[in-house]
Parts: C-alpha cells; structure tokens; sequence
C-alpha cells in the first residue's frame, strides 16, 4: 500500500513541477496529492485501527479480570 502512495507522489511532484507557476505547482501538489492520498490512505487503514481498538480493549478487559480493584 505505501509503495503506492509513494509512486503517487512522485508521479504528482513530476506534474507539479511541470507547471507554469509555482502557485500552479503547488496547488496541484495540494490537490491531486495530499489531500486525495491522505483521504485514502485512511480509509484503507480503516481495518487496522479496528483490529488495535479491539486489541486495547481486550488488553484492558484481561487486565481488569486478572487485578479486581475495590469498587468505589
């Protein structure tokens, strides 16, 4: 997934430095680069923040199970 993105940013610099303006070339960067590849970059990692949530709080049930604390 990353060896992707990368090829991405550098397909999208290539464009970037390519414009006529530097405000044109960093708008594109903006634009075509950061923003979509961040947008899917968290959506594919969507999956995983699932996984260490449920890992954590499974961490934390093992953990109240095997210390019970007094109850306020």
């Amino acid at each position: 997934m990353y060896l992707i993105a990368i090829a991405w940013v550098y397909v999208v610099l290539m464009m970037s430095l390519a414009e006529s303006s530097i405000i044109a070339g960093i708008m594109t960067f903006i634009f075509y680069c950061i923003i979509p590849l961040g947008l899917v970059l968290y959506i594919l990692s969507s999956p995983a923040r699932k996984r260490q949530r449920k890992l954590d709080e499974d961490a934390q049930r093992k953990i109240h199970s095997s210390n019970p604390s007094k109850s306020d």
